[in-house]
């Protein structure tokens, strides 16, 4: 079996993998991906797309369960949750078909099969590819990009089964709707699905080991994301671990216990686990070669380059944030450091926003407030209501928050945090403003569009300087 050759190989079709690989056939490489499940990777098929599907379907079975608020009569109002998760896999599908067309058009090959590294010197680096146990495809390359991806992580004794237990696969693909569901962990993949299920009638309880829900957000914003969901009828526990999961023929009891060493038992239908993810470092040939792995992810720098020459690595096996719009840029980023291109930036991870889909919506760029502070920046913090807002009004959404971290020498925008309506379409605003390095001056110079939501980002950067107009 003679060599494939090519200029590059990804491993791994996710949104790291194949938008690098776009852009290394752009750029006049010759590219090949090399994918063992789904084109899209986990974000498209079981991930960030699919999830929001369904929170798409919550979010208009609420509107139909509260028509009367906007002068409309809907009766009756129930759901058909085979449906609704048909949906959602055919909108992963389409997205899934997608990719495909895009590879194609921009001549990458599609390898189907599992890569492996067999060695090789730096500018001739080899990969086997295996499907179904066979060998389908050795292949040589210059460089070799993995972007192989992550899994949900596992406590031992508290496994998902797929039937009690579930992981954030199960929980997309129900086929019973359960009356009662414990969350473990409150992150945004956590309270998404807490969203998603209590929205829809189920009786969520969510644990969290950390003092707040949604602990990487600004403090203020966890507050107000927890006020919302314990008023939607939400359990939210705090400052506690789930210690063991006993599963009988109609429920599951955990036993729960807080950080004063207190314990009890709750019972339940079904449970998700969404306590973090491990890097799919495994079975990919890194013990031939240099790369080094810490904590279940690969050691890069900047570029994405590993400590062995030829061979990168992006996206959530890189470590975090471990977000879809992160692993993009990380893999443009790398084949253009690879390719010679100019004006190369490395990636800067206070630029990158976080969005969670729940309802409310939260996003977040930059600093908080507590980490401004800790590293001894003076600042100046301004804040918008959405009750202060007219279209959040007309729009039956009046509870919300903007809210602006400046550096109060420089005016540098340091972070901006947001709970309410359509706040991870309104987030990409600060992120252009930090990418240009906008000052509070720029801000308050632009002009909002009227009646928007937006408006109330222009009004939180004048409250920082007590110019707020509207409340």
């Amino acid at each position: 079996m003679a060599d494939k050759q090519f200029d590059l190989v990804v491993v791994g079709g996710g949104p790291g993998g194949y938008v690098a690989a776009i852009r290394a056939a752009q750029l006049g490489m010759k590219a090949a991906v090399v994918e063992a499940n789904h084109l899209g990777g986990i974000c498209l098929n079981w991930g960030c797309i699919p999830t929001k599907a369904l929170l798409r379907t919550s979010e208009i079975y609420h509107y139909m369960q509260n028509a009367e608020a906007y002068g409309l009569k809907a009766d009756n109002v129930s759901f058909d949750l085979k449906k609704v998760v048909e949906r959602s896999r055919g909108v992963a599908g389409q997205l899934n078909q997608g990719v495909g067309y895009l590879l194609k058009k921009n001549k990458v090959e599609v390898i189907d099969g599992w890569g492996k590294l067999v060695g090789g010197k730096a500018f001739a680096r080899k990969l086997t590819v295996e499907k179904n146990g066979k060998k389908v495809a050795d292949v040589t390359a210059k460089n070799i990009l993995l972007a192989t991806g992550a899994r949900a992580r596992q406590i031992p004794g508290m496994e998902a089964d797929g039937e009690q237990i579930w992981s954030y696969r199960d929980a997309m693909v129900p086929e019973e709707f359960p009356g009662s569901l414990l969350v473990v962990g409150s992150g945004a993949i956590g309270i998404e699905f807490a969203s998603f299920y209590r929205t829809l009638g189920a009786e969520v309880t969510v644990v969290e080991v950390m003092d707040r829900i949604l602990p990487v957000e600004d403090e203020e914003i966890s507050g107000l994301a927890a006020e919302a969901f314990e008023k939607q009828g939400m359990t939210l526990i705090t400052g506690a671990s789930v210690k063991s999961l006993y599963k009988q023929p109609d429920k599951v009891t955990a036993t729960i216990e807080k950080s004063d060493g207190k314990s009890k038992n709750i019972d339940v239908e079904r449970v998700i686990m969404a306590v973090g993810i491990v890097g799919n470092v495994e079975d990919i040939g890194l013990e031939v070669t240099k790369v080094k792995v810490e904590k279940s992810h690969i050691v890069i720098d900047e570029w994405g380059q590993t400590d062995e020459p030829g061979i990168w690595a992006v996206g959530d096996v890189a470590g975090p944030p471990w977000l879809a719009h992160k692993a993009s840029h990380e893999g443009i980023i790398a084949v253009e450091k690879m390719a010679g291109a100019d004006n190369v930036n490395p990636l800067d991870t206070s630029r990158i926003p976080g969005c969670t889909y729940c309802s409310p919506q939260v996003a977040s760029i930059g600093m908080t407030e507590a980490a401004a502070k800790q590293v001894g920046r003076k600042i100046k913090v301004g804040r918008f209501p959405f009750q202060g807002n007219g279209k959040a009004i007309a729009l039956g959404e009046p509870e919300g928050l903007i809210k602006t971290v400046f550096d109060a020498d420089t005016g540098e925008l340091l972070g901006a945090h947001m709970i309410g309506a359509e706040v991870t379409e309104l987030i990409q605003g600060y992120s252009v403003a930090k990418t240009l390095e906008t000052t509070e001056h720029e801000l308050m110079e632009s002009v909002f569009p009227h009646p928007t939501l937006s408006e109330m980002m222009h009004e939180s950067v004048l409250d920082a300087h007590g110019r707020t107009i509207h409340f």
